[in-house]
């Protein structure tokens, strides 16, 4: 009994779903105005499909025609319910605009949406007017002496055939890693008017890092591509920088582009007219293929990874100097390119000890014009000076790659030679604190002291200093209480001053490197380098070793690459130590590469 509920279900559903059966159906109409095609004309091709999800395939091949523009131009749903049973219907109108091309007779169809045929339609197109034939341009929609014994159809004297289309171009097609390159997409019609719906989303830049540039025009121009005149403007444009060496592809996205077609006919009685058609475009750009070049070998071993034309300035922000007193002192990079991704060279392998240098401030001003990336950028450093004396703030020189002259190029920023004089001191001496308090006791007077005298614990100063003595007791067993309740996880404490320990340690290195004292120098830096990682990993340095350290590294999310570097850098200082090779250069290196692991590291653990 079930099973023939079952079976009369679904003989009623199909049943209610035959009221909308899947169908298509093409037509061709002549433009508005007309009775006939002829060629020269537009017509439209047009297919109706019905409760079919499938989109026709555009129709390229239609006999004595060529495909001027297609699109989706109706859509409609609806719902339908028959005794509690709901069915969905669909259609869907697709118009084809033709320009006839050739004469003659001519069939379309049938044709497949959705595993549905259509129907097959004929059409003929005949031979153009003498009006047109004559002035296939057509002519002036103001001119007179239209011949008034001429037929009463219309005839089509329009202004070519509206196309619209984008075109996507770079300002080189061959370029150098992280040289800006210029990509526009400009817009060119015929139509009479335009309106910018908008963009999907950016072209697809793969391989690049971009900036999308602002300083774009709206206005029309006109201009003549391929032998044709239109209007034209840019509508989006990127400062593209390269990453990698290869082919690198850029696609083009998509734009909705709304448009009125205008077209002109004559009319025996009304005499020249015209009509607008609104249409809303969907058109995308070409791709296109930048060949980037590796930059040029040898690359300077302080080459900075800039790419453009810089320069660099220093301003020392103070006059005076002295111990325990922070200065500042700022660099200003200026210039056109990958400005935006400069970083200057780590200074505090430059600096002397004396001067303790810290991570600078840094503020943009930046520009992304119609053709470049422009603009400064400010590193403020402050330093603090440790010891009196004469020091030399180094020039700091900027390696950066000129693509117009193809050569790498330095711009030295001036050093300045300062001195610091006796500031305040954060502590006393302990020596003279000592001698101090001596001499305080040999100013009492005993002398004075006899012996038929009450006990000094009888008098009311002897009191007063008990009770004193009382109160500042246990004033300093609470500071101290809370000085070993703060500090009582001293591994802790120093994990949170890993870096400024490090630094520290590493200053003993570069006291080592100016005495050119190599054995020192490797041991203040390997103890600068396990003394980190024994502080940020809260492990003794004892049981840090390479088969642990790269385990625990990446436990706690340490990159592969960063403990690669880490574990080289150790073994490069370490075969350096015990080798008779090396000279300053060397350990200059060692140095720089100490500094920034620790540096990468200290990113890492953040």
């Amino acid at each position: 009994m079930l099973r023939k509920i079952h079976i009369l279900l679904l003989a009623f559903i199909l049943t209610a779903s035959s009221a909308f059966a899947a169908s298509v159906k093409v037509s061709v109409s002549p433009q508005r105005g007309k009775s006939r095609i002829e060629v020269g004309d537009l017509f439209y091709l047009t297919i109706e499909v019905s409760n079919i999800t499938s989109s026709p395939a555009r129709p390229d091949n239609v006999g004595g025609a060529r495909l001027v523009y297609f699109d989706r131009t109706r859509e409609e749903s609806g719902f339908s319910s028959i005794n509690g049973v709901t069915t969905q219907s669909y259609a869907a109108t697709y118009t084809a605009t033709m320009r006839a091309t050739k004469e003659g007779s001519y069939s379309y169809g049938p044709i497949n949406v959705g595993g549905v045929k259509s129907n097959q339609v004929r059409y003929s197109i005949g031979s153009a007017s003498p009006s047109v034939q004559n002035n296939p341009a057509g002519p002036d929609p103001g001119a007179s002496g239209q011949d008034d014994d001429a037929s009463d159809k219309p005839k089509f004297i329009g202004k070519g055939d509206g196309n619209l289309f984008l075109r996507a171009s770079v300002s080189s097609t061959t370029a150098y890693e992280q040289q800006a390159i210029v990509y526009t997409v400009k817009l060119y019609t015929t139509y009479d008017a335009i309106k910018f719906v908008g963009a999907t989303a950016a072209p697809k830049f793969d391989g690049f890092v971009i900036e999308e540039s602002k300083d774009i025009s709206t206005q029309l121009s006109f201009e003549t591509y391929q032998g044709k005149t239109y209007a034209t403007a840019v509508i989006a444009r990127y400062i593209i920088f390269p990453q990698m060496t290869g082919n690198l592809k850029v696609t083009g996205n998509n734009y909705t582009i709304a448009v009125d077609r205008r077209e002109y006919y004559h009319d025996s009685f009304f005499g020249n007219m015209s009509f607008s058609t609104p249409l809303q475009l969907n058109v995308s750009p070409n791709d296109l293929v930048v060949n980037v070049k590796e930059l040029p070998s040898p690359k300077p071993a302080d080459f900075s990874g800039a790419v453009g034309s810089f320069k660099l300035t220093s301003q020392l922000k103070n006059s005076q100097f002295r111990t325990n007193q922070a200065g500042s002192i700022v660099y200003t990079l200026s210039g056109t390119g990958n400005i935006k991704y400069v970083q200057l060279p780590d200074l505090s392998a430059q600096y002397p000890p004396e001067l303790e240098i810290y991570t600078p401030t840094t503020k943009q001003d930046i520009t992304v014009g119609s053709s470049s990336v422009s603009g400064t950028v400010s590193f403020d450093y402050s330093f603090m000076p440790l010891e009196e004396g004469d020091f030399k703030i180094p020039d700091i020189r900027l390696v950066y790659f000129n693509p117009e002259s193809g050569k790498y190029e330095t711009y030295v920023a001036k050093g300045y030679s300062v001195h610091v004089g006796k500031g305040s001191r954060v502590k006393e001496d302990g020596a003279r604190m000592h001698l101090k308090f001596d001499s305080e006791l040999q100013k009492v007077d005993v002398s004075s002291l006899a012996k038929d005298k009450k006990p000094y614990v009888y008098t009311v100063g002897y009191w007063i200093w008990f009770v004193l003595s009382l109160v500042i007791l246990t004033c300093a067993v609470i500071i101290y209480r809370r000085y070993v309740s703060a500090h009582s996880d001293m591994v802790a404490f120093n994990s949170r001053r890993a870096d400024k320990l490090a630094r520290k340690r590493l200053k003993k290195a570069a006291v080592a490197l100016r005495r050119n004292d190599s054995d020192k120098f490797y041991d203040e830096l390997l103890i600068a380098l396990w003394g980190y990682l024994g502080d940020k990993l809260k492990m003794p340095t004892s049981e840090l070793m390479r088969d642990n350290v790269r385990q625990v590294l990446v436990s706690r999310g340490v990159k592969e690459d960063v403990i690669d570097t880490f574990i080289k850098i150790i073994d490069d200082a370490e075969f350096a130590k015990y080798s008779s090779a090396g000279g300053s250069a060397d350990l200059n290196r060692s140095y720089r590469e100490a500094a920034d692991i620790i540096n990468r590291l200290e990113n890492e653990f953040k």
